[in-house]
Parts: structure tokens; sequence; C-alpha cells
């Protein structure tokens, strides 16, 4: 399966974020993946989004689908997406093309003197039942969010129902240690699951930047730097196989 991975910071103008789908995602793609909020970025800490909220099936998920189709690709982008509480939006993934899906962000960003969930309505707890997950390109495919990524056992819960690669947008705040913990995390959810990694960043300086696609022995396959950029790389399930036979750690699980 060939992947890109847009490294691209996204506008507070929603239509200039709706054009760059189209000028951004690759024609030779099997995945293409925007980071998180890319439809309107949060704007300042604190920042009310709620009227930038659009229903799944709005005018950005719509231009979504039809990139995905006019490139006969799969994209994932993430957007704000009206909820039950009109002054609290969700966090959602989009993924339209070869499958489509919503997942909406689990775990809000309470953290390094943030609050998201002041401004944003976190998503359904997950569950094998009902993990977010999609089939692309042969592969099944795991959906979780920036923040969503410091919490193990949801990577674990995703790949138990059956997840081959992470998909991580983002928009990592820049800081102190942060690429550090983002390079560190990503590549400890790859070799403690066994499972391929793609992740989309937002760029510097106000994001860390570093979008990225691991594999499932940890081995960094491409990295971005600070700035705007799109990776490219090819997932083989050759790789995937011979991981888990020479780290059968799922296999060995005692639980």
């Amino acid at each position: 399966m060939q992947v890109a991975v847009v490294q691209q910071a996204s506008a507070l103008e929603p239509e200039v974020n709706r054009a760059r789908l189209d000028e951004l995602a690759p024609r030779d793609a099997d995945l293409v993946v925007f980071p998180e909020a890319f439809a309107r970025d949060f704007g300042e800490a604190g920042s009310d989004v709620s009227s930038y909220a659009e229903p799944s099936d709005g005018p950005f998920a719509a231009e979504v689908a039809r990139v995905a189709g006019a490139r006969g690709t799969t994209v994932v982008a993430g957007m704000f997406e009206t909820s039950g509480d009109p002054a609290r939006p969700f966090n959602t993934l989009v993924v339209r093309g070869e499958a489509s899906a919503d997942y909406r962000k689990i775990h809000l960003y309470d953290s390094f003197g943030y609050r998201e969930s002041d401004r944003l309505m976190a998503g359904p707890l997950a569950d094998p039942a009902g993990a977010a997950l999609v089939k692309v390109g042969g592969f099944t495919l795991g959906l979780m969010t920036c923040y969503d990524l410091r919490f193990p056992e949801l990577a674990r819960i995703l790949v138990s129902a059956g997840a081959e690669v992470l998909v991580v947008p983002a928009a990592w705040v820049a800081g102190q240690r942060k690429v550090d913990h983002w390079r560190t995390l990503l590549r400890a959810r790859a070799i403690e699951n066994t499972v391929y990694v793609v992740a989309a960043a937002q760029p510097a300086p106000r994001y860390s930047g570093h979008s990225m696609v691991v594999d499932p022995l940890g081995d960094v396959l491409v990295e971005a730097g600070d700035d705007a950029e799109i990776l490219t790389v090819g997932l083989h399930r050759e790789a995937l196989d011979e991981a888990r036979r020479t780290n059968p750690s799922l296999a060995n699980r005692r639980l």
C-alpha cells in the first residue's frame, strides 16, 4: 500500500483548507493522511471553535470524498464536527474513499496547560466491538488522534480488534521535549504492537512537525522536519508478517 503523509498547516479560513485538499493530495497513493483539525486550525489556545463545526456530510467531508474519488484513493483528514452540544463539537477524523468512517477523538488534550475539553466533546470510549477500524489497500487501519497517542491501551484495543496500521493525524503543540515525546511514543506504539504507524502532524512553529511512518519493528521509514512537506512510502505485508514472526509479542501475551 502506497501512503502519502501531508504535513501542512491548516488556516483559519475553512475555504482555504478545503481548496488545499485538492492541491496537496498526491495522485499515486492508496492512502493520503492529512493532520488533525485540517478543516480549520484551533486558533488561539482556548478559542471557541463551535461556529466552525460541520456535520459529517458537510462541505469539508464532501470535499474529502470528492478528492478521494478524483484521485482513486482514500483520504483521512481532521475537522470539527457538530455534536449534541452546540458549544462543544467533536474533534473528528473523516475517512472517505475505499473506506468511509468518522472517528471522534476520545482523549482530549487536557495537559501541558491546555484544556481541550472546555471547547470540545470527547468521542465515545473505545472497545473491541466498536473500535475505529477501516480496510484500505489490503490492510486494516486503526484510527487515533494526537493526544490519543499517549494512551497505549487505545492502541492495544485497536490492534486486538485487528489493526495492522495505526493512523495518527495530529496537531502536536510545540514545546520543550515535545518532538522527543512524539518520536518516542510513535515508535513505542509500533514496537509494542508490531504494527505500522502513519503519523501526520502540522508543521512548526506552532506545532512540532516531524510527521513520520514507522515500521512494525520500530524503524523510522520516512520523517519530515519542521516545515511543510509531503512524505511518501510503501507499506508491505511481508514486512508486517516478518516482524510478527521475529517478535511474536502479541501471541505471547498472558492476560
